[in-house]
């Protein structure tokens, strides 16, 4: 499947979320469509676990591994995170749009190397461990930042049984030492347990049609 095109913006254009030296921010990408309780629920036990000053809801423009034919706009995504993500310290932005791209790699590359005194986590659930093999550049992902992984529903043997969790067990951290994790030097990653919730964004679409 062809990634999404999207003319680039010049890196002066690219808004983002407030930034500051030293600050601790989470970064959760995804389609987000439409956005749910499980996705609150991850972000919520990101920002509080990991002792996070910021969580960024990263709405992609086009998941380059999912059809994009049921995709709302992006703007009416952004719109629905922010209705569900309320908590002051979370914030929705559509950066990916501006920097033309829907790959992690260069998002997190760009955020780096322009806020480099700032201090990045990218945050997931379990279920997005499970394939993250087939992300784009994914050993560079998971060599420029910690990397915090939320528990999902069905998803917690699929998720530490994946190519990935085992091409970096070395890495793992204890969840005990969690609050740690954003001063770590990548690659480091912890499996954070959680309250699940059953929802899902196919469910909600499939909901939807049939009402």
């Amino acid at each position: 499947m062809n990634a999404p095109k999207h003319p680039p913006a010049s890196v002066f254009q690219v808004r983002t979320p407030p930034v500051w030296p030293g600050a601790r921010i989470g970064l959760m990408g995804g389609s987000f469509n439409p956005p749910h309780e499980g996705h609150g629920i991850v972000a919520a036990t990101a920002l509080k676990r990991l002792r996070l000053d910021s969580l960024w809801w990263l709405v992609t423009p086009g998941n380059p591994l999912k059809s994009t034919g049921a995709l709302a706009p992006l703007e009416t995504r952004l719109e629905a995170v922010r209705k569900l993500a309320r908590h002051p310290g979370m914030q929705a932005t559509g950066l990916e749009a501006d920097l033309g791209t829907p790959y992690t790699a260069e998002t997190v590359k760009f955020l780096i190397d322009r806020f480099s005194n700032t201090r990045f986590v990218w945050v997931m659930g379990a279920d997005n461990l499970a394939d993250f093999h087939r992300w784009r550049r994914w050993r560079d992902i998971a060599a420029s930042l910690p990397i915090a992984v939320v528990d999902r529903p069905g998803w917690r043997l699929a998720a530490l049984s994946s190519p990935a969790a085992g091409a970096l067990a070395r890495n793992r951290q204890n969840e005990g030492n969690a609050a740690n994790l954003a001063a770590l030097e990548a690659p480091a990653w912890v499996f954070l347990t959680a309250r699940l919730s059953p929802q899902s964004s196919t469910a909600l679409r499939n909901q939807h049609i049939k009402l």
